[in-house]
């Protein structure tokens, strides 16, 4: 109905710079040289673009060499999908419309229409990129209301923030101390975690010695801000650090509170997140890389940013990428980005990349 075509992509490719490690194969025919295995068809379906095939898609076998997690392994099938001459809504109604049928014919649950969410919204409210929206417990700023009492860990940090977990102020405070471990653990990474009691007759907190009762209703009242409320029988939970490590942090914790208190056992609810960064700073090579892939397009209105800052200022970050994903129950199920069509703003990206003329021509120059 929509006039796709059915194309195979090889599978043994040059590597390319993608997100992840490629698994590579070494050649039998040319010794000391390697195949990659494809992390995407990504280079394949942009030269069919070009060639004049604008509407292709595959269900094709991708790899990825990265740590196991529990929504990662090393090889996974996608529905793999490219459109020349559209714009992001194009690309989203076209999915969203193929989610909402598989989901109503597989199980019959019917989505409403999807929310569109900014990333920057999603990691101000969630701290996560793909937030889970089937319960609250959305992040609580305490950055004012928390510093100035001698607390080292809030008053060196950038940013200080909480999350409400209604119902979990009752458990024992041995079974709240043990929340120590979860928050500080490789999962969630933060450095420290305090927890506030919301009793009905008082608060109990684990940094007492250095806060009042006078603070802690200002940290309530922040609480009280969000979708859900703070109050008697509830937890506070608080961590603090730079700002974009710790709405990382905190995102993932609300995922594992969320599990824990049972939240996420039952429904759908899905959403786009849009508009990502179009580039993420590197500590190791002390330069930007691309979110996504060098060929994501920035937003029109950040080109003139994009090109005219030193390619190691941090306000980089704030370059937005025409990129999108799909998350449904917490959990990105896809996602793209419309790439970039002119030649001239592709040679910027590359530079702001590092990339000399010698290394984009010699990597992407049969594009």
């Amino acid at each position: 109905d929509r006039e796709f075509c059915e194309i195979e992509t090889p599978v043994l490719i040059k590597s390319t710079p993608e997100g992840a490690r490629d698994f590579v194969v070494p050649s039998r025919m040319n010794p000391g040289q390697f195949y990659a295995l494809p992390q995407s068809p990504q280079t394949f379906k942009q030269l069919l673009m070009v060639g004049g095939i604008d509407r292709y898609f595959q269900i094709v076998k991708c790899f990825r060499d990265e740590e196991l997690r529990a929504d990662r392994q090393p090889e996974f099938t996608q529905i793999d999908c490219e459109m020349s001459f559209v714009c992001q809504d194009d690309v989203l109604q076209l999915f969203e419309g193929m989610i909402r049928q598989i989901f109503k014919s597989l199980c019959g649950h019917e989505f409403p229409p999807f929310q569109r969410m900014e990333y920057s919204e999603a990691m101000d409210r969630f701290g996560i990129d793909k937030p889970d929206l089937r319960y609250d417990m959305e992040l609580v700023e305490l950055t004012e209301v928390s510093k100035g009492k001698n607390f080292k860990m809030f008053d060196d940090a950038e940013y200080v923030v909480g999350m409400c977990c209604k119902g979990a102020g009752t458990w024992s405070t041995k079974k709240v101390k043990e929340l120590d471990k979860k928050a500080t653990g490789q999962e969630v990474g933060a450095t420290a975690l305090v927890w506030l009691k919301i009793n009905a007759d008082g608060y109990d907190c684990s940094a007492k010695k250095f806060f009042t009762d006078e603070d802690y209703v200002k940290w309530v009242e922040k609480a009280n801000e969000k979708p859900g409320g703070c109050g008697p029988g509830d937890l506070l939970l608080i961590i603090a650090g730079p700002k974009l490590k710790t709405q990382e942090s905190m995102g993932k914790f609300r995922h594992l509170m969320g599990t824990e208190l049972g939240l996420r056992n039952e429904g759908f609810r899905a959403l786009w997140v849009v508009n990502f960064p179009m580039l993420e700073w590197d500590d190791d090579e002390e330069r930007f890389c691309a979110k996504h892939h060098p060929f994501t397009s920035p937003w029109t209105e950040d080109i003139d940013k994009m090109v005219s800052l030193d390619h190691k200022d941090q306000k980089l970050l704030e370059v937005r990428a025409n990129a999108y994903d799909m998350v449904i129950n917490g959990v990105e199920v896809g996602g793209g980005s419309v790439r970039i069509h002119d030649r001239s703003l592709q040679e910027k990206v590359f530079e702001v990349l590092g990339f000399s003329k010698e290394e984009a021509l010699a990597q992407f120059g049969f594009l």
